[in-house]
């Protein structure tokens, strides 16, 4: 088989970055889609083609547009041909008091956390069919079974993509795995960190996360894990073990 390709939506900052280095680091080609960061998208590319030639891709697109979508498909199939892994960690988080929450709010975060994975799957899905080894894995959130104050949009889209994972398992199978990995406190968004430390000091490990532990979550369920589908994992630390209503 020719070398496995992933592709990673989001893959140009955090904890997508980290899934791209790690994957390239094992010999994939590493397909990085980005909408607003392609700064960012192309040095990590040009850092990655520099160890490996022609070993990095990056796509532009504005995953919450189907039609973008469509086009992203079309290109990525028509110049490689093939596709082993796809990575829907692309993702938008921000607080939505109900008093507060617009249409707009709801569409943006409904669009990027759960719509965009399920196109992104769709219009993917013959392509990674036809690879031996096809996988997919869905960044999920551990407020997708629990709460999360002020983030009931962002929660119901993440709990979306949870059950979108396990059905989808069964509608792929056999020859796709569909998985997900559920973070925990791994990087505080700006203006976050005020209570930061309150959920270390609920979290069993009694730290954060890294961006390189969800990334091994992530290489290990797409690559190692042949036997495991419609599952998520949750790299919390514990902390989920902790939430209220547990």
């Amino acid at each position: 088989m020719a070398r496995q390709i992933a592709l990673i939506t989001g893959g140009a900052k955090r904890l997508g970055a980290a899934s791209a280095t790690l994957f390239h680091r094992q010999g994939f080609t590493v397909l990085i889609h980005c909408h607003s960061s392609r700064q960012a998208a192309d040095s990590l590319a040009e850092k990655f083609n520099q160890e490996r030639a022609h070993s990095a891709f990056v796509y532009a697109a504005d995953i919450t547009r189907p039609q973008e979508i469509r086009a992203l498909a079309a290109e990525i199939t028509a110049q490689h041909r093939q596709l082993d892994v796809l990575v829907n960690n692309a993702s938008q988080f921000y607080p939505t008091p109900l008093a507060s929450a617009t249409a707009q709010e709801w569409d943006e975060l409904m669009g990027s956390n759960l719509q965009a994975p399920f196109l992104l799957i769709q219009a993917f899905a013959p392509l990674l069919a036809q690879s031996p080894v096809a996988s997919i894995v869905n960044m999920i959130d551990i407020y997708a079974e629990r709460t999360l104050a002020e983030h009931a949009i962002y929660c119901a889209a993440k709990a979306g993509l949870a059950a979108l994972t396990r059905n989808l398992a069964r509608d792929l199978g056999p020859k796709i795995r569909v998985n997900g990995v559920a973070p925990g406190a791994i990087l505080w968004p700006e203006g976050g960190q005020d209570n930061a430390s309150s959920i270390v000091d609920a979290t069993p490990l009694m730290r954060c996360g890294t961006p390189e532990e969800i990334a091994e979550a992530v290489y290990w369920l797409a690559t190692q894990a042949s036997f495991i589908t419609g599952h998520i994992l949750p790299v919390d630390g514990g902390r989920s073990l902790t939430i209220a209503g547990n």
